[in-house]
């Protein structure tokens, strides 16, 4: 049977145990004389041993092999885990990693974890009792077992299932975890053919219960109903199991795009086919244009729920990124994470990476400070770092805070006013300016350049990305206190709701997003605040920013011109253009600006009547 076909599958299996053994190991760390997380590890790594032997990925299954024989030892060794254990242990999962990775290249050889399995050797041979020289493995059999040994459990694969033969192995090597397997039926080779139709049995001894037996094989994923029948006091008792209501697929994050940009044209389409309806003024061409906007609604409605994921597929990689760099600049720092159910488009998801683990890094290494610090400081000597996700009316919140030092704004000042960003008799720097100085490529006030930071790149990839992603960025910071960077982001990038403005001959999108609110500029209350003009808007003062300047339009501006009110936190600034021209549902087409392009677009669109227009970024606005 050529597996091959199923390498995929097989990362994406395997990259979900990581995450939990590094989540697992994190609580072990943090309470090394308590093993409630030991279970769930051993599992995880059995599983990918499994996983690896089925696929004949000799090398992730030796080195998965080694670290389970340490944790078997550790299991029943009667005695805590010690701080070099659990380090070896991280190691071990890098490593795994690493080799997982390669799969996809078939560089697995490349990679060398030749230290981690003689160290992992080493610390079975210390934890080996003199009484046990060894261990037996279980293993799975294929010889069938005399009636009654053990307890029988049927599997129906879904129908829909694609790799049926692979989805079987996997159910067999995760069940292996919990006693052993024998008695499978059918026999291997059938299991492993084209014909093979999803339905198989096995015989497993086990102390563990109908609900953890059935938990094991549906993790696998792609099943219909478990069928499990107990023994007790010889009377036979069967108990079938239906698959729950929500049934789930793993599909190619490539189909998703796909259908995003099918639905895209399909929607830049239909605004050209409502605008045709319009001019025509055809009864009955409305009618059916009418259903097709409303079908094509539902579909793009359907498409993007399907994209949407929960942060947490992201955020759960950062505790042992924060938990790494701690140690390595010797910090004690305690990592919360809150929100993570908070769901965004896949491909934002991806995209904010980066620049989180900048803010992350930024926290531990600027932030926070070493233990001794803080405690004359009448601190605790551990440091807080958190990472939350919220929701805010139309946008998705970002939240890396930090309670350490926080800027040091007269350093900032100062290195700014020495390189002409900032003007030299400037008193201070606020947040907004404070920002913008800090993004500036390649300004740093780091004293040396360390493997964690200094190079002054950190602010720059933030903002970058967050314009790309039509999002924005804002700091806080209070000196000895910490400092909060905000990230605001659309839930979905590829298709938005935007409000079209006319500046000259010009149109332009502006995302809703950030629109809080739409007035007509009032003369008699334009006032002057600190230098900038502003409008009084009821009992407010409301900065205000003339397009018409930012893009350097000539001529005479309208009699009668509106405001659009743009909000990112507490900021708000009045856009003012020269006309208001509706709403539209906007296909967004990121670009990459030419150099010396202003830093107020975010990407184009084309709109019904068939004209291109460059989108508006409300956080280079305000």
């Amino acid at each position: 049977m050529d597996l091959s076909q199923y390498t995929e599958l097989f990362r994406a299996e395997t990259r979900d145990h990581l995450t939990t053994l590094n989540r697992l190991l994190l609580e072990w760390e943090q309470h090394p004389d308590q093993a409630e997380a030991l279970p769930g590890i051993f599992r995880a790594v059995h599983t990918m041993k499994g996983m690896a032997a089925t696929m004949g990925y000799a090398r992730v299954a030796d080195l998965a092999h080694r670290a389970e024989t340490l944790l078997d030892l550790l299991r029943t060794g009667g005695r805590a885990v010690t701080e070099e254990e659990l380090e070896l242990l991280f190691r071990t999962a890098d490593g795994l990693e690493a080799l997982v990775e390669a799969t996809a290249t078939g560089r697995e050889a490349e990679i060398d974890v030749t230290p981690i399995l003689a160290q992992l050797d080493a610390a079975s041979t210390q934890r080996e009792p003199p009484e046990q020289p060894g261990r037996a493995q279980r293993r799975i059999s294929f010889v069938a077992a005399p009636v009654g040994t053990g307890r029988k459990v049927a599997v129906h694969l879904r129908a829909d299932c694609l790799l049926k033969g692979a989805r079987a192995l996997i159910v067999l090597r995760r069940v292996e975890a919990l006693g052993t397997v024998h008695g499978v039926e059918p026999a291997p080779t059938a299991l492993a053919s084209d014909g093979f139709d999803g339905r198989f049995s096995f015989r497993i001894d086990t102390q563990a219960s109908g609900d953890q037996i059935e938990e094991e094989i549906r993790a696998a994923g792609d099943v219909e109903t478990v069928r499990l029948d107990a023994l007790e006091e010889g009377v036979p008792h069967e108990e079938e199991r239906e698959a729950g209501r929500t049934r789930h697929i793993r599909v190619d994050l490539r189909r998703l795009d796909a259908l995003m940009n099918v639905i895209g044209e399909l929607v830049a389409a239909r605004g050209r086919l409502e605008h045709l309806t319009v001019a025509r003024r055809d009864p009955e061409l409305a009618d059916g244009v009418g259903v097709i906007s409303s079908l094509t609604r539902q579909l793009q409605s359907e498409i993007l729920q399907a994209r949407m994921t929960p942060v947490w597929q992201v955020f759960d990689r950062f505790p042992r990124v924060v938990r790494d760099l701690s140690r390595q600049l010797g910090k004690q720092v305690q990592f919360r994470v809150e929100g993570k159910e908070i769901e965004l488009d896949r491909a934002i998801l991806d995209e904010i990476g980066d620049p989180l683990i900048h803010m992350l890094r930024n926290a531990v290494d600027h932030g926070i400070e070493t233990p001794e610090v803080r405690v004359a400081a009448g601190k605790p000597a551990a440091g807080q770092v958190t990472l939350a996700a919220l929701r805010d009316r139309e946008t998705v919140v970002i939240i890396v805070s930090d309670d350490g030092r926080g800027i040091d704004r007269a350093k900032i000042l100062a290195e700014a006013k020495r390189r002409g960003v900032v003007d030299e008799h400037a008193p201070e720097i606020a947040d907004d300016q404070l920002l913008r100085v800090l993004g500036r490529s390649g300004f740093s006030t780091a004293g040396r350049v360390s493997e964690v930071s200094g190079r002054g790149v950190g602010v720059d990839v933030i903002l970058t990305r967050m314009r790309e992603l039509g999002g924005s960025v804002e700091i806080r910071s209070v000196p000895g206190e910490g400092s909060t960077f905000t990230l605001r982001l659309p839930p979905t990038l590829a298709i938005v709701r935007a409000l079209l403005a006319r500046v000259g001959g010009e149109r332009y999108a502006l995302p809703l997003t950030h629109v809080a609110e739409t007035v007509e500029l009032d003369e008699a209350h334009v006032t002057h605040f600190e230098g900038k003009q502003a409008l009084l808007l009821r009992d407010a003062v409301l900065p205000l920013v003339h397009l018409r300047e930012v893009l350097g339009v000539g001529g005479a501006p309208p009699t009668r011109r509106p405001v659009v009110v743009l909000q990112l936190g507490d900021r708000r600034t009045g856009l003012v253009i020269d006309r208001m021209e509706g709403q539209q549902e906007i296909v967004v087409k990121a670009f990459a600006p030419p150099r010396g392009t202003l830093p107020i677009f975010s990407g184009a669109t084309v709109l019904g009547d068939g004209e291109p227009v460059l989108i508006l970024d409300a956080g280079g606005l305000v």
